[in-house]
């Protein structure tokens, strides 16, 4: 098993309403999501710094990323989450993946 732990920017001025899009996931989002193995996922931010940090646990985090991109529903979530981003790329691109150097188990 994997723990993956990545960043990601947000427009700090669209915080809030990145926010709550979130208090409303897509159900068949949050069903591939599970399909394609991403377990224990978790989103963080830091509102000053317009910073998600997320963490997941999966078998293999580039096959669940890969399956995930081949989801008709991942390329629409990707589309309404983009207008969030600081970046002008698909959010799911924008990952900045953190190497793990300790975990207490």
């Amino acid at each position: 098993m994997e723990r993956v732990c990545f960043t990601m920017r947000l427009k700090p001025e669209r915080v809030d309403e990145y926010l709550i899009a979130h208090e409303t996931v897509w159900p068949d989002m949050l069903d591939a999501l599970r399909d394609t193995g991403w377990r224990g996922y978790s989103l963080f931010i830091d509102r000053e710094a317009a910073l998600v940090v997320g963490y997941l646990e999966t078998d293999d985090f580039e096959g669940a990323v890969a399956a995930m991109n081949e989801r008709d529903v991942n390329a629409r979530w990707q589309e309404t989450m983009a207008g969030f981003f600081a970046e002008e790329a698909a959010p799911d691109s924008t990952m900045r993946r953190l190497d793990e150097y300790f975990h207490l188990p």
